[in-house]
């Protein structure tokens, strides 16, 4: 069965305001020689925050001096990376709103997304949980209570359980790849390529092999490099592939069919006669109140 194409809305923000960034360096650190504007942009976006939608713009310099062995070699504006992530369209302070709405408002994907598009940001529910998944990771990553967090769970539980889900932020082919620990569920780390290799993955996952805690198990979806690559890296551990991946898997299968049964139960449900308003005042007077209960003998 073809997969039906996701449908991914146009967006325009004409009147967004422009913010375009030049590298922090003004010479080459080497020669020392003013370094040269480029006049193409290494990067440029628009990009949705809390304020309004905001133009994000990188220049980048290189190095003219042929007697430099830097010579040709370009610097960029990092600075652009402090709005928002690596091909994403919302800022961090989005971000930011989601993990504390969620965290400490306890607040529900969907009531963030209606919060956020009543401050005119444009998202649905879906993308407010990729968001969150994506402030977890780094989170995660930059915490230092981390090491602390996985050895009480040893503590607890005897052993760790790594697990790996590759995400897609902007639909572009750019995957964010996530490790987490599933009994605490704590990300601790986060890697984003294209399609990385399992030898990608292998390196980045090297520092976490050599953590002194004892791995009960690995999970992952059925993706063919992440299942051997957790395999390869704890080969003495058992691997289980994620259940609401899997669930979730036999379920599209049945997408169409499912969506037909709704259109034709609706179809020959909606001739029926409303239940007329007086019939269910007189329902509501006939129901039996407390003087009308029948005696507990």
């Amino acid at each position: 069965m073809e997969k039906r194409p996701r449908h991914r809305p146009h967006r325009e923000y004409p009147n967004a305001k422009r913010l375009v960034l030049a590298p922090d360096l003004e010479s080459c650190p080497i020669c020392g020689q003013v370094l040269k504007s480029r006049r193409n942009w290494h990067t440029r976006k628009t990009i949705q925050t809390l304020k309004g939608p905001l133009f994000v713009a990188g220049r980048s310099k290189e190095c003219l001096n042929p007697a430099c062995r830097n010579y040709g070699k370009r610097y960029y504006a990092g600075r652009v990376w402090l709005y928002s992530l690596p091909n994403s369209s919302y800022g961090l302070d989005v971000l930011a709103f989601i993990g504390w709405q969620h965290e400490h408002e306890h607040r529900q994907l969907v009531e963030i997304q209606r919060e956020l598009n009543r401050r005119g940001v444009d998202i649905n529910e879906r993308n407010v949980g990729k968001l969150y998944r994506h402030f977890l990771a780094l989170l995660g990553a930059s915490s230092q209570a981390v090491y602390a967090k996985l050895e009480a769970t040893v503590q607890q539980y005897g052993g760790l359980i790594w697990a790996i889900d590759a995400l897609q932020p902007e639909g572009d082919g750019t995957l964010l790849y996530v490790l987490y620990e599933v009994l605490s569920g704590k990300p601790v780390a986060a890697l984003q390529c294209k399609h990385a290799s399992e030898q990608e993955l292998a390196e980045w996952l090297q520092p976490y092999q050599a953590l002194p805690f004892p791995v009960l198990a690995t999970l992952s979806d059925g993706e063919v490099t992440l299942v051997a690559t957790l395999k390869s890296c704890w080969s003495q551990a058992p691997h289980q592939r994620c259940q609401a991946h899997f669930l979730s898997n036999l379920a599209e299968e049945v997408l169409d069919y499912d969506d037909q049964l709704r259109q034709n139960m609706r179809q020959d449900l909606g001739g029926l006669p409303a239940v007329p308003e007086h019939l269910t005042d007189e329902l509501a007077q006939d129901k039996p109140g407390p003087k009308d209960a029948p005696p507990p003998f």
